[in-house]
C-alpha cells in the first residue's frame, strides 16, 4: 500500500503528486487531515472550513464511484502519521506547500518517515514554477515583477515530458491521473468524515464561487477587470487556494485567451517564490528600511475601517462586501489597503490579518504580497509616495455608483458618515511620516 496525502490539491484530475503515486504503486490510499494546529487559530464561523468539508465529501463520493474512499482524520498531522505508519507502514506521496508552518510540518513528517525506513515524497503542483526555477542570471531570485514575468514566460519554451505520458499544450504539463484510477486502494472504509460540529465549527449554507468561468470573462478581462460593478473577474481564488482546480489547466487556457489574466496567475507564482526566498516577510517588511515607519495604529479608526464607515464610498463598499461575502474586488482591495496604510497610517499587518480572517481565497503569499505592495514596504518598484485617492478611484471605476449603491444602503442620505479624514491632509501626513521613518 501507498498513502497519498491530500492538502492544497483537493482534486483527482491533473494532480502531480497523485499521478506519481498511482503510476508508481498499487493500492494507493487517499488520506486527508483536518489539521488541528491550523484550525485551532480560526473562528468557529470560518466559511473556508465548510468549503473544505464539502470538498472532501465530494472527493469521497468520486472515490466511492471508483471503488475506493478517503480516510479523513482530525488532529495533529505528526501524531496521526505516527499512528498510521505503525498500523500500516508505507511511503507517503504529497504535493509541496511553501508556507512556513507547512515546511516545518513536512520536515517533521519526513524525519518520522526516515526513522521508520520510509519516505515522504513531495511534488510541485500548487504553482507553475517554484522559487529556484525562475532566477536571474546570477542565480538570485527576482524581486521585481516585470522582469520575473518575462523570464517566467520564456521558461515555458523549455518543453518537458514525462515518459511520453504528459501532454503539453503551450508547454503546460498535464498529469493524466485517470489512466491509473484502478490503482486506488479498492476498499470502502467505514471511517466517517468528522463533522464540522465535532471540530468546533459551524456550517455555512451559502454558495461558493463555481469552479468554472466563461471564456467571455477571460477574453474581456483586460478591458473590464477594474470595474467592480461588473461581473468581470473569475472569482477562482478559493479554488486555486485549495487546489480544487489545476493551476496548469487555467494558465494554459489563459495563455490562449488573455495575457492580462495570465499575468495575474504569474503574480501568484511571483509572490509564492518571494515567500520561499524571503520568509521574513511573514512578520517583517520585505524592505528592511521600512521597519522604522511610526504607525499611528489608532484602534477606533481601525474599527471604523473594518466596518466600512470611513465616509469614502469605495473603501466602505469594499469592506462591506468582504464582511458579507468573504470576497472583495481586486481593484477595491488596492484602494482599501492603501487607505488603511497611507490615509490612517495603520500597520499593514493589521489589515493583512483582517483579510486573512475574512477572505475565502486567502493565500499567505498573495495576501502578504498585496498588503506590502499597497503599503510600499514590499517588492513594488514604485516609490512609497504613490497614494490612491479613493474619490478619484471611485470616479474612474464606478462613475455610475452601481457598486457603491449595491453595498451601501444609506449612501446619499444623512445616515452615511462624512469622510473620517481629509485626503490632502492624510496624504501630506503620510509622506512626512514615511520620509521620517526612512530617514532613520
Amino acid at each position: 500500500m501507498t498513502y497519498f496525502w491530500f492538502r492544497r490539491d483537493l482534486r483527482l484530475q491533473d494532480n502531480a503528486g497523485l499521478y506519481h503515486a498511482l503510476k508508481e504503486n498499487e493500492n494507493v490510499q487517499p488520506v486527508f487531515i483536518f489539521d488541528k494546529n491550523i484550525l485551532d487559530k480560526l473562528k468557529s464561523d470560518d466559511r473556508r472550513v465548510t468549503f473544505i468539508h464539502q470538498t472532501i465529501h465530494n472527493l469521497n463520493r468520486k472515490l466511492n464511484s471508483l471503488g475506493s474512499s478517503i480516510k479523513v482524520y482530525y488532529g495533529s498531522p505528526i501524531d496521526i502519521w505516527k499512528e498510521l505508519i505503525q498500523q500500516s507502514p508505507a511511503n507517503i506521496y504529497t504535493n509541496r506547500d511553501y508556507e512556513p508552518y507547512a515546511l516545518k510540518r513536512d520536515e517533521q513528517i519526513s524525519e518520522l518517515m526516515t526513522n521508520e525506513g520510509l519516505e515522504l515524497k513531495t511534488f510541485k503542483d500548487h504553482v507553475i514554477f517554484e522559487k529556484d526555477e525562475v532566477l536571474k542570471k546570477d542565480g538570485t531570485p527576482y524581486t521585481v515583477f516585470t522582469p520575473y514575468s518575462k523570464k517566467w514566460k520564456a521558461k515555458l519554451l523549455e518543453k518537458t515530458e514525462i515518459e511520453n505520458e504528459v501532454q503539453s499544450s503551450f508547454y503546460f504539463k498535464t498529469y493524466p491521473t485517470e489512466k491509473y484510477f484502478s490503482k486506488f486502494n479498492q476498499h470502502q472504509n467505514e471511517r466517517t468524515i468528522p463533522s464540522l460540529e465535532s471540530m468546533g465549527f459551524e456550517s455555512w449554507d451559502g454558495h461558493f464561487p463555481p469552479q468554472s468561468v466563461t471564456q467571455g470573462i477571460i477574453k474581456n478581462y483586460s478591458q473590464q477587470r477594474d470595474f467592480p460593478a461588473l461581473d468581470a473577474t473569475s472569482k477562482l481564488g478559493i479554488h486555486f487556494r485549495f487546489g480544487t482546480i489545476s493551476i496548469r489547466e487555467k494558465a494554459r487556457k489563459a495563455s490562449t485567451l488573455n495575457e492580462t489574466f495570465l499575468n495575474e496567475l504569474i503574480w501568484r507564482d511571483f509572490y509564492a517564490q518571494i515567500l520561499q526566498a524571503f520568509p521574513h516577510i511573514v512578520n517583517e517588511p520585505f524592505r528592511e528600511k521600512y521597519k522604522h515607519i511610526e504607525w499611528r495604529n489608532n484602534e477606533s479608526e481601525f474599527k471604523i475601517w473594518c466596518e466600512g464607515k470611513t465616509g469614502y464610498p469605495m473603501v466602505d463598499a469594499g469592506m462591506r462586501q468582504l464582511n458579507e461575502t468573504g470576497y472583495m474586488h481586486n481593484r477595491v482591495r488596492m484602494v482599501v489597503a492603501s487607505f488603511l496604510t497611507k490615509h490612517l497610517l495603520i500597520d499593514w499587518r493589521w489589515g493583512e490579518q483582517y483579510f486573512a480572517d475574512k477572505l475565502l481565497d486567502f493565500d499567505l503569499a498573495s495576501n502578504n504580497g498585496g498588503w506590502q505592495w499597497a503599503s510600499g514596504t514590499g517588492t513594488d518598484a514604485a516609490p512609497y509616495f504613490r497614494i490612491f485617492n479613493p474619490t478619484s478611484q471611485l470616479e474612474k471605476f464606478d462613475k455610475e455608483l452601481k457598486y457603491i449603491k449595491e453595498w451601501i444602503s444609506e449612501y446619499g442620505t444623512s445616515h452615511y458618515p462624512k469622510p473620517m479624514v481629509d485626503h490632502s491632509f492624510a496624504r501630506k501626513r503620510c509622506l512626512e511620516v514615511y520620509k521620517k521613518g526612512l530617514g532613520k
